[in-house]
């Protein structure tokens, strides 16, 4: 059973958000319509449980986020970090989800190379109605890793 709470004492809420960029709400609650989701945690050194150095993922978003500075979708698909996206034996990692829409995760994306692709891909799913992306209409860079089509809420 939950806690309850008394409401005519003051509370402090500390809420932990990841990193997002190229934020522009487009949904009443304020939560963007379309987003990209980039491992940070993908191709990890690791020594004495420590990550060494700046891992793949890390270096993947960030050349997303450079490339997207000059992307028409900049404000109406951001790109949302996260910590892990537990396909570590298939990294690097980056999914795209979307209201209404199939959510795609990419896997075995180079490190050097694939971030205009996933961006060209990002605005294929964006300019489809249900998100689906035929595997003939996909850059290159996208056409063996996919890991997952996950079906729309309904």
């Amino acid at each position: 059973m939950p806690a309850e709470i008394d409401l005519s004492v003051p509370h402090i809420c500390e809420v932990q958000m990841t990193t997002t960029v190229n934020i522009s709400p487009t949904s009443p609650l304020g939560v963007a319509d379309h987003t990209l989701f980039v491992c940070k945690t993908c191709a990890s050194v690791w020594q004495d449980g420590k990550r060494l150095g700046e891992s793949g993922g890390e270096k993947l978003l960030s050349q997303l986020q450079q490339l997207a500075q000059d992307w028409d979708l900049r404000d109406e698909f951001p790109i949302q970090e996260v910590e892990c996206m537990s396909a570590c034996n298939r990294s690097c990692v980056v999914a795209f989800a979307a209201k209404g829409k199939l959510t795609y995760l990419f896997g075995d994306l180079a490190v050097d190379g694939s971030a205009s692709a996933v961006l060209e891909c990002a605005s294929q799913y964006y300019a489809k109605a249900d998100g689906l992306l035929p595997w003939s209409e996909r850059p290159e860079a996208l056409k063996k890793g996919i890991l997952a089509k996950i079906p729309p809420l309904s």
